[in-house]
């Protein structure tokens, strides 16, 4: 491979070795496999050949096994390429660790060291901590398109590398290489894609895999971490569950029929079997660990007390207090488990239940008191400690998991209700009306749904959901269930609709004339429309006094949710990070006026046109006073793999969310508040360029036919169909494939289209406008985090691969009319984007992307430039399922080459 100017650096001197070393055996695997012409046009790539001209060249001289042979080729050499970049990045922050240098940005104990330097007190940061919640929390949302299988092996791989940095030059990397042939050769023949339809219960499955995976070591040890540095900065500070895992698989019904209340059920019994199975692991390595002798140690009285209803009846156990106690916590704790329906066993047998996750952990507390009393605090503070942390973190179901819902389906269900109990027709009444009949119903302990009475089956679906729901918090614990999320949130009825739905299923009840819910009622605000009124929303619904009885109940907390996804198919990326800003901002006002603390859940996917970027940025560029020490994001498709399936990327993920919360909470907002005019303006100006676009005649035909749109859909990556309708309105599109197709004919449409038409807009109405916008990105966070996401998404945008796709088009006249705007306004974009930043090129101040990207690039080009072609062939060969499969394998590889796809 020719040496590229950003590869120069000495730094990434071990990356080289590695991309080298995977290199060589890759091709070793490929010497073995594949015949001379997939080997030749792969050493032409290396060579560093043009890939359009390489694949245009040997595309007609290869058969149907070849072409596959060259597809999965180039994406291994992707897969292997992230892999050593992973590696890398791993490397330089342990180097950067071990030098003594100072903290990363991201840390928590660089975080603290800038509240020493404001001043800021012990006793105001134990305060903050107290009122702090910070979740990731996993969804089902589909773009993650490798297979477990395929996941394991990389990280295999990962391990590997890993070894290979003790044994360099010695007989042993001989052996080290062998054994990464071996992983790759069973890389080349494992199938990349699914044969068959992804399931709710595979989803669960797959989200549960994580714990085990990394989540297990990696919460209790970014708690140690977080503690450690507590200790050193602010002594005697302690450290609350402020972070948390949470879930939406399994009970994110939102266009998904596949989901029940069944799927919830089985959810909780993974969740369950997954975070049992590590509690007794964990207790046997406990059981190992403490064999202290009476004779040696002090015990306190409530270990004696376990110890003497121990089942471990052995004599060699009679001195051994804590493994006797110990036993006796496994012998109670499979007894929970068995409770729950889990096949576990115990070698000491079986006693009573745990009543609930509290006492275990009263158990475990009592074992770390007496060692910690007792001079052991060592043993104590090491893997019981963890324990103790995990157990508080984790409970007897993993992670909670929140319902959602669109509110058409909830409303739906409250007018079949409604029309049984012989009372208004709910959908025929206006909204002051709805408004009017449900808080009569609220009011009131009289029932609405009848057991005697046959529903229909939706109906009888959603009840069944919240019925399921009210069953497992009683099972599993208040907090199993916590969320109720509305999709599609406009009206103050969207939320009393939901209100009426728990009070029928158990879930609200009044009690003494007082409101209380078991579950928070979250309405998802998410297109331009809804964003923008969502403060009239809020506030007519703050002024009713049920639902301010109902949030005295909740300590007076709203949780909000906004949508990133809709509101930029909506309004275009620009249009949508204003009205999220916007939105946000004025939410902060609205209640503090009302005196109701605001927890805002972001709905982030993982490409920038969907909310993505790096979190620290994003959490710091939020407007002043919206975090507040709550925040919840979620994480969805790659985003988990790249984020969470290593233990230490896991804990450094986790760590960031924690620090950037409590930075955004405790110091003042870094740089200024964005210019609100220019915003609007620029908003404005790009929200008129964008809709242009997608209303434009033609432009729905245009989309479907040059992009993968029907291919995606026809991927087996999710339970969730592709639409809510059709393919054939934008409205009606998952933001998911909507992203996803822009991004493999690498055009990245929704992340820049309208910001060039906008500046120039601005520019041509005032020439100091350049100043003003230029002076806004280089002191507004906001605005800074905005273009330096898009700056990311136009570095891999390439508009020579993007027009090969217009070959695809049914007019071609038409498409190359509109391709044409769109070339236009990616030009326009890029150049404002480097006027505003004062660059030359992009990707001037983040050499890591572009380092990558100079790797990756060959290989990723060329399986577009194949994906291209296939994709003209299957527009003439309709029923050629084994060409669908060989273009499933390029938008695989695409997408690993990308990295954030939808």
């Amino acid at each position: 491979m020719p040496r590229h100017p950003l590869l120069d650096n000495p730094k990434d001197t071990p990356l080289l070795a590695d991309v080298a070393f995977l290199s060589d055996a890759l091709q070793s695997v490929l010497a073995a496999e594949t015949g001379a012409p997939v080997q030749d046009t792969v050493a032409a790539l290396l060579a560093g050949e043009a890939p359009q001209a390489v694949i245009e060249r040997v595309l007609p001289q290869l058969n149907d096994t070849q072409l596959e042979n060259l597809i999965r080729a180039c994406s291994l050499f992707a897969q292997v390429l992230n892999i050593a970049e992973d590696t890398h990045h791993q490397r330089r922050r342990r180097a950067h660790e071990a030098d003594d240098q100072a903290p990363g940005k991201a840390s928590f104990a660089r975080v603290l060291s800038l509240l020493q330097q404001q001043g800021v007190d012990a006793a105001a940061v134990q305060q903050q901590l107290a009122h702090t919640t910070v979740a990731a929390v996993l969804t089902a949302h589909p773009t993650e398109v490798q297979r477990q299988t395929i996941l394991q092996f990389h990280r295999e791989i990962r391990t590997l590398l890993d070894e290979r940095s003790a044994c360099r030059g010695s007989r042993a990397e001989a052996e080290l290489l062998r054994r990464v042939q071996t992983v790759l050769w069973s890389l080349w023949q494992t199938n990349e894609t699914r044969h068959f339809k992804i399931s709710v219960a595979d989803e669960i499955n797959n989200g549960v895999a994580y714990f085990p995976l990394s989540f297990f070591r990696a919460v209790p040890g970014v708690y140690r971490k977080m503690q450690d540095a507590l200790q050193v900065a602010y002594p005697g500070v302690g450290l609350p569950d402020v972070l948390h895992i949470g879930g939406w698989i399994g009970g994110d019904r939102d266009g998904n029929p596949f989901v029940s209340a069944d799927t919830l059920r089985y959810a909780f019994r993974r969740q369950a079997d997954a975070v049992f199975r590590f509690y007794r692991a964990e207790l046997g390595r406990l059981y190992e660990a403490l064999s202290m002798s009476v004779r040696r140690v002090q015990v306190s009285e409530a270990v004696l007390a376990m110890s003497a209803q121990s089942p471990d009846t052995e004599r060699a156990r009679e001195e051994e207090p804590y493994r006797r106690a110990v036993a006796y916590m496994v012998a109670r704790l499979v007894a929970s488990g068995r409770g729950f329906g889990l096949g576990l066993g115990s070698r000491f047998g079986l006693l009573e239940p745990y009543a609930d996750a509290d006492a275990f952990i009263a158990d475990l507390q009592a074992l770390y008191d007496s060692l910690a009393a007792n001079g052991s605090r060592l043993l104590a503070d090491g893997q019981l400690a963890d324990l103790l942390r995990a157990a508080s973190v984790f409970r007897f179901y993993l992670m909670p998991l929140d319902l959602r819902q669109h509110a058409g389906k909830h409303a739906d269900t409250v007018a079949e209700l409604f029309a049984h109990a012989d009372l208004e027709d709910f959908h025929a009444l206006s909204e002051s009306a709805k408004q009017r009949v449900l808080l009569r119903e609220l009011a009131t302990q009289r029932p609405l749904y009848n057991p005697y009475v046959r529903y229909s089956d939706d109906t009888a679906h959603e009840l069944a959901v919240f019925q399921a729901a009210a069953d497992i918090k009683q099972r599993f614990g208040e907090g199993a269930i916590r969320q109720s999320i509305i999709s599609n949130a406009e009206n103050v009825s969207d939320l009393l609709a939901l209100a009426l739905l728990l009070k029928e299923t158990g879930l609200l009840r009044l009690e003494n004339g007082r409101v209380r819910s078991r579950l928070n009622i979250v309405p998802l605000f998410e297109t331009i429309g809804a964003l923008q009124g969502c403060l009239d929303v809020m506030d007519s619904l703050f002024s009713l006094p049920w639902y301010r009885q109902l949030l005295a109940g909740c300590d007076d907390i709203q949780e909000i949710m906004l949508g990133y996804s809709d509101s930029n198919k909506d309004g275009g990326y620009v249009t949508s990070q204003w009205s999220l800003y916007q939105a946000e901002e004025a939410l902060v006002r609205l209640f503090a006026r009302h005196g109701v603390r605001l927890r805002l859940f972001h709905g982030r996917g993982g490409s920038v046109g969907r909310g993505g970027g790096p979190a620290y940025e994003a959490i710091l560029a939020q407007p002043a006073g919206s975090v507040a020490g709550q925040i919840r994001i979620t994480e969805q498709g790659e985003v988990i793999t790249a984020k969470y399936a290593d233990a230490d990327n896991a804990e450094r993920n986790l760590e960031t969310l924690a620090a950037a919360t409590l930075e955004a909470s405790l110091l003042p907002q870094r740089g200024e508040a964005p210019d609100a005019a220019l915003m609007q303006s620029l908003s404005d100006a790009a929200f008129a360029a964008y809709r242009a676009l997608i209303t434009q005649p033609g432009f729905i035909d245009y989309f479907l036919q040059t992009s993968p749109i029907q291919e995606i859909a026809s991927l087996n990556i999710g339970s969730r169909p592709a639409s809510r309708k059709t393919l054939a309105r934008i409205q009606d599109l998952r933001a998911i494939p909507w992203v996803f197709s822009w991004t493999q004919n690498r055009l990245m449409l929704p992340a820049w289209y309208g910001f060039g038409s906008a500046v120039e807009t601005l520019l041509a109405a005032d020439p100091v406008n350049l100043a003003r916008l230029q002076h806004m990105a280089a002191h507004s966070a906001f605005f800074h985090a905005m273009l330096s996401n898009m700056e990311q998404v136009m570095a891999k945008a390439d508009l020579d691969i993007a027009r090969a796709y217009l070959d695809l088009a049914e007019d071609q006249s038409a498409a190359a009319e509109l391709f044409a705007r769109i070339e236009a306004e990616f030009a326009r974009s890029r150049q404002a984007l480097l006027q505003l930043l004062q660059r030359d090129t992009l990707l001037t101040d983040n050499r890591s992307l572009a380092r990558s990207l100079a790797l990756r690039l060959p290989y990723l080009d060329a399986l577009n430039w194949l994906q291209a072609k296939l994709l003209a062939r299957l527009r003439q060969e309709s029923d050629n399922g084994h060409l669908l499969q060989l273009i499933h394998l390029t938008i695989n590889g695409v997408a690993q080459g990308l990295r954030n796809t939808g």
